[in-house]
């Protein structure tokens, strides 16, 4: 159901090592044994889509006067050590829908048993296919899901009320309904399941290498982030006794500060060391490097740094005030290209290689290079090879002390000296479309804070007014004279005719001499 059933098969004929077999889901779930979904993987996500599916395919195989068997699809597992007390575990590389699928399924002919009365029947499929009966903790059930799963799914082996917004709740209320409208027995569904649907079982060998096999297989499937691979692939280089804490302590914290911007920071991380790495290569290039050291060390310098990223997504997050001001300046006009070179700078504050002030200065003044070049026109496709490699450039300028060697270095990257910001600064044509009204807002408040007046004007409610309007009124054309065309196109979006305003709406094309009085 999830990808073309002919795959494992191939897959089986290319690899002399993997164990692959077609079989019955009986065996396959029946016993003292455990299936552990490894953290890499995404939580339960079939919907009413695939559920209705199978549930049209289960009241097609109780239709059938001869029995056949109907193909689910594939099941890639790789056994895992654990202590002899334990049960056998198996790590599930691949299956995971499917097979929490049929465990929701047990839980709820089970359930349905016993309110019939067939308390024989329920303690079967209870104590045979859904729990292992004779062991404790987390050992006792049969599916040891992702983290977020995890408890709902238990709830339901144990009977108890879950959480009606997870995902694997709701599949057991759709089957519940299902199974209500029907007229099926319990005990033929519980065997068309378990006899008449079968899996290709492919059992891992200890030299094969299961995060390629899973890259592979959901090459084929849905696709995955750059970030889930990363995930995927750390996850694969822990110890599975490990890994529980490792995603707890590192990368789920990481993971819900950054959201969808994970995968763009592991990249900005990437090229700190100044490389410049394209969106596509971002997995590639973390694998190689964690391949070559210690996967938890790799991991735990990774969720260090995602707090400094955090603070450039979020300033909020920031505790000093001015650095966290900065931070929302620099936010404003969206400078992620600097982003790179400033988790140095970053972990240099952190550690108290940067002082505050100086930490501010070095913030001040990539607001400073981004603005001038704006004014002056200057094109941004550079900047994705200077910022990258800008730490390390300043630091050999001048290892002692970072913001000369920042100011120096940038001074041979197109700085805009004063003498040209100054002459275009007159004339440039600064509204505009894109982020161009974002940055030409923040020109004119710095503008108006320089003029530090004991009343502070909130900036938020303010918006761009043209002191010429965009339209002209026949008022207007008469007092710019003959050239008026000339004159409205020329200095129009230029920054002597902008200005801040509350009262954008009710100027419009008023005369100068009303808005003049107004603002």
């Amino acid at each position: 159901m999830e990808r073309d059933s002919t795959w494992p098969l191939r897959l089986r004929q290319d690899s002399h090592r993997m164990n692959a077999s077609e079989t019955r889901l009986q065996p396959i779930i029946e016993g003292t044994k455990q299936y552990v979904i490894p953290l890499f993987q995404r939580q339960y996500s079939w919907d009413k889509k695939e559920w209705e599916v199978l549930w049209n395919d289960l009241v097609e195989l109780t239709q059938l006067e001869v029995r056949r068997s109907h193909f689910l699809g594939s099941m890639v597992t790789m056994p895992t050590t654990s202590v002899p007390e334990g049960v056998s575990k198996y790590l599930l590389i691949d299956g995971q829908q499917r097979l929490t699928t049929v465990f929701v399924l047990m839980a709820l002919l089970r359930d349905a048993s016993r309110l019939n009365g067939d308390i024989q029947l329920a303690d079967e499929i209870n104590q045979t296919l859904l729990v292992n009966p004779y062991k404790k903790d987390s050992d006792y059930y049969k599916l040891l899901p992702t983290a977020v799963d995890r408890d709902a799914f238990w709830r339901l082996c144990t009977g108890e009320p879950a959480n009606p917004q997870n995902q694997i709740v709701k599949a057991y209320q759709f089957f519940e309904r299902k199974l209500r409208q029907s007229r099926i027995s319990t005990e033929t569904l519980k065997g068309v399941i378990t006899n008449d649907l079968s899996v290709v079982s492919i059992v891992l060998g200890a030299d094969d290498n299961p995060h390629l096999v899973f890259e592979s297989l959901n090459a084929k499937g849905r696709p995955l982030t750059q970030a889930d691979l990363i995930r995927n692939y750390f996850f694969m280089r822990i110890h599975v006794n490990e890994q529980d804490q490792m995603y707890a302590q590192y990368w789920e914290p990481m993971q819900a500060a950054l959201g969808e911007s994970l995968t763009e920071y592991i990249r900005h991380y990437l090229m700190r060391s100044g490389s410049v790495i394209t969106k596509s290569d971002v997995y590639f290039s973390l694998k190689e490097i964690i391949s070559r050291g210690n996967a938890v060390e790799h991991l735990k310098e990774l969720s260090h740094f995602a707090d400094h990223y955090q603070k450039l997504l979020f300033p909020k997050e920031e505790p000093h005030p001015e650095i966290r001001k900065a931070l929302f300046r620099i936010n404003r006009i969206e400078v992620t290209v600097a982003y790179p070179f400033l988790l140095n700078c970053y972990e240099d504050y952190h550690r108290g290689g940067l002082s505050a002030l100086q930490f501010l200065s070095i913030l001040n003044l990539i607001e400073n290079f981004m603005i001038r070049r704006f004014v002056c026109n200057m094109p941004t496709n550079s900047l994705g090879k200077i910022f990258p490699l800008l730490y390390s450039q300043a630091l050999s300028r001048n290892s002692s002390n970072l913001l000369d060697g920042v100011k120096f270095t940038l001074q041979t990257r197109g700085y805009p000296k004063n003498a040209e910001f100054k002459s275009r600064l007159v004339d440039a044509k600064l509204y505009g479309g894109g982020d161009r009204t974002i940055k030409t807002k923040l020109i004119l408040e710095t503008i108006e804070e320089s003029f530090e007046h004991k009343e502070q004007v909130p900036f938020d409610s303010l918006t761009i007014e043209h002191v010429m309007p965009q339209t002209l009124t026949e008022q207007w054309q008469n007092e710019l004279g003959n050239d008026w065309e000339i004159t409205h196109e020329l200095l129009l979006h230029t920054l002597g005719n902008l200005t801040l305003t509350a009262y954008n709406p009710e100027l419009s094309n008023d005369s100068f001499e009303k808005k003049e009085s107004t603002i």
